[in-house]
């Protein structure tokens, strides 16, 4: 670990503090000649298709659109490093277990299978026939299929996640948790019910055509760098971009683009957001209420969309007026001023779209909140017409995809019946394990196996003492994954690590390169295929594990499990007719850019029980008294998890996070320079951080402050590290995603 450092960064975001970071990385991973040429020619034939986040490409055929993150995630993938069976002879789990999450995934690709040996404590190598039979020996001795668990990572193509959500079903079980019950779900609940769908309404043509653009609760400069080259050139035509984050952050104030020559070589960048508001932590409802109040007292809404093509309005009018302004100001920390402001900006736009991640989701009123930013939408019909609409930004470059192929614990009976008519038999009806339930069912012996294509839980997931003596409950744990990780260290009685193919790899089925496809935070869908060698002749792509652990586990099966392997293709023909939206799936993914799904709202259609678009009102003194309060003398200040510039979800890159002036540590917590005065604390001090739930305590230890740009009463602090202080049982109302962006918490010196 480098010396730690706290220095403010001047400099824009991107530029060439971005490109000395992806040469930093190539060099650290060894690779600096071939990575170069994978960031120009990656996944396509003629250009870079990023297999990071979830933003779209612009043209998937393009050189050079690649960001920071998307060529540390390559980097990280193509590196030289390998971790072999000598390495395992080396060193026991339990002295991994000592070292940090950087030295665990900075060890390099896994080269073969690998099983646990309680005896020595040490991994061993076991050959991929052996590990199948060992995990279909562990699921078939089960009392009940719903003694297993199935968890998905966004990273999973779309034919891996068919035939994996395929096979747990024919298994006899809905448990399929994954990565969206800890990010978007709430949007996928949220939405469906407001306008009839679950995914964001917007193309990226869109937002050439959108004049105001409100972002809430996400950092694009970090988590989807990409995105920024698309605020840029809206901001360089003048579109009004309006900023809602607790934090200040450095890619939502000034960006400048690697491509161009200018800002390259001035180091100024382009100006982001015209307006920037510090709401508090959890603010975001009561912004789009505020705001909406402002449209209909004095704003015009838009009269003929309402009444043509919505339901609820009245009830939301009453709910909005009757909430008085100070109650609206106090909850969201901004000023009668600032709603003024935003009211008159929003109203004179004619195409607004707005934006929201995380910081949105991971709250208890998440569902809330996402249906008034909705209702904001609906209230000036932006929503069916060029540049406007909503944009749920989504984190891996496929979660939403894996969600449009059936992975889900609540799958739609639509979906199973053609799911069974398909492969000619009866899917599971009943209800399946989240990721908040598949940890409680672990923990009480209801859940005995659990099976992860890709992530790693352990670190995902909330509660982390918890969290790992779920994993340890466990008979067998069995990880699908391309690089060590802490899932793999806090394990099951019995566990097996299975090396799969990364996306950047060439992949042959039957003597035929195959292709996998991907679907977007704006639901295009695009082929991408592996040009690189493999790390080891001895990794399997995750289509070929999950039909060979289906031919080990189901010999009764009667689909064809191998056969649909041979060529990916017939995979997508299977697809085609089972997933809706998908027919002539083959034809239309070949082509440029692939497809694009079809989206009722865009044409303002929409699929909900009344036929219309719904106003869903949310009462903010109902909403505000159900707010846990800790009993505690103390001062409680509201906490936010983050990731750092040099992470990607729970991958730790380094210990750099360059836009917030960090560097040589993680363990952090940013607090206003105010707070940190009044309670006697200094800049560079150490202390603890104590959760407070219904249940009892949590305790992170030995944070160091620092004095950020952030409301008082709020705290910030890195993702995993933090995990440790969000309850099981502290979860959106009605989604269960982790009130990770909302902990209660108390300071002490440590």
């Amino acid at each position: 670990m480098a010396d730690v450092k706290i220095k403010h960064y001047t400099q824009p975001a991107g530029g060439w503090g971005a490109l000395r970071a992806t040469l930093q990385h190539l060099r650290h991973e060894g690779i600096v000649a071939q990575g170069t040429a994978l960031l120009l020619k990656s996944n396509q034939a003629e250009g870079f298709d990023c297999p990071g986040c979830a933003w779209p490409e612009p043209d998937a055929h393009s050189t050079f659109e690649f960001c920071e993150n998307g060529a540390k995630a390559v980097a990280a993938e193509a590196t030289s490093k390998r971790v072999t069976r000598d390495f395992f002879s080396a060193h026991t789990v339990s002295w991994l277990a000592q070292q940090d999450d950087y030295f665990l995934e900075d060890q390099g690709r896994l080269t073969e299978p690998m099983v646990y040996d309680p005896e020595s404590d040490h991994y061993r190598p076991i050959g991929w026939e052996a590990a199948f039979a060992r995990i279909a020996e562990h699921l078939r001795g089960l009392a009940s299929p719903d003694e297993a668990i199935f968890y998905t990572s966004g990273r999973t193509s779309n034919e891996a996640a068919f035939l994996y959500q395929l096979f747990a079903r024919e298994f006899g079980t809905n448990n399929m948790p994954d990565c969206s019950n800890m990010c978007h779900e709430p949007t996928s609940l949220g939405m469906p019910e407001s306008i009839g769908i679950g995914k964001g309404t917007v193309t990226l043509e869109d937002f050439d055509h959108a004049d105001t653009l409100l972002l809430f609760g996400h950092n694009p400069g970090t988590n989807h760098p990409r995105m920024l080259g698309t605020l840029r050139e809206a901001a360089k035509r003048g579109c009004r971009i309006l900023v809602f984050n607790p934090l200040r952050e450095r890619g939502l104030e000034r960006f400048a683009n690697p491509q161009d020559p200018v800002e390259m070589l001035t180091n100024h960048g382009a100006q982001i957001a015209s307006h920037y508001y510090q709401p508090k932590i959890g603010g975001d409802l009561a912004i789009a209420l505020g705001v909406s109040r402002w449209i209909l007292e004095e704003g015009t809404p838009d009269a003929a969309f309402i009444a043509e093509h919505t339901h609820g309005f009245e009830a939301f009018r009453d709910t909005v007026l009757n909430t008085p302004w100070a109650q609206i100001e106090e909850m969201s920390g901004l000023s009668h001023a600032d709603f003024q402001e935003i009211g008159r900006i929003y109203e004179r736009g004619q195409a607004a779209i707005v934006t929201w991640g995380m910081g949105i989701t991971q709250h208890k009123h998440a569902v809330a909140t996402i249906q008034m930013l909705v209702n904001l939408l609906l209230l000036k019909g932006n929503m069916g017409k060029p540049g406007a609409g909503a944009a749920p930004i989504r984190g891996h470059s496929n979660v939403q995809g894996d969600r449009t192929m059936g992975i889900y614990e609540q799958p739609a009976p639509a979906f199973l019946q053609k799911l069974g008519a398909e492969f000619g038999f009866d899917p599971p009806q009943k209800h399946g394990f989240d990721v908040v339930a598949s940890i409680a069912a672990m923990l009480d012996g209801r859940a005995r196996v659990f099976f992860g294509m890709g992530g790693n839980f352990a670190n995902a997931t909330p509660d982390t003492a918890k969290a790992h003596a779920a994993l340890r409950q466990c008979d067998l744990t069995v990880h699908v994954t391309t690089k060590l990780n802490r899932s793999h260290i806090v394990h099951g009685k019995e566990a097996l690590i299975l090396p799969c193919l990364g996306r950047t790899e060439i992949d042959i089925q039957h003597g035929k390169p195959q292709g996998v496809t991907v679907e977007d935070s704006m639901s295009m869908v695009h082929i991408s295929q592996g040009m690189k060698e493999p790390a080891s002749p001895h990794l399997m792509s995750e289509c070929a594990i999950v039909a060979h652990l289906a031919v080990a586990t189901l010999p009764e099966s009667r689909t064809p499990w191998l056969g649909l392997i041979a060529d990916y293709d017939r995979i997508r023909d299977r697809i085609a007719r089972v997933v809706d939206g998908f027919e002539d799936f083959n034809q239309r993914v070949h082509r440029p850019r692939g497809f694009h799904l079809h989206l009722p709202p865009r044409s303002r259609i929409w699929p909900t029980a009344t036929g219309k678009a719904n106003f869903l009102a949310h009462d903010l003194g109902a909403l505000q008294a159900e707010r846990f309060v800790p009993q505690t003398d103390k001062r409680v200040f509201t906490l936010m998890s983050i990731r750092s510039h040099d992470q990607y979800n729970t991958t730790i890159y380094g210990f750099d996070d360059r836009y917030r002036g960090i560097s040589g540590i993680r363990k952090v917590c940013f607090m206003n320079a105010a707070d940190m005065q009044n309670m006697g604390f200094q800049a560079g001090d150490q202390v603890n951080i104590t959760s407070h739930w219904t249940d009892g305590e949590r305790l992170a230890e030995g944070f160091m402050l620092v004095a950020y740009d952030i409301p008082q009463g709020c705290l910030a602090g890195y993702y995993p590290e933090l995990n440790v202080l969000v309850p099981l049982s502290s979860h959106d109302d009605r989604a269960h995603t982790p009130t990770s962006k909302s902990i209660a918490v108390t300071l002490a010196a440590a």
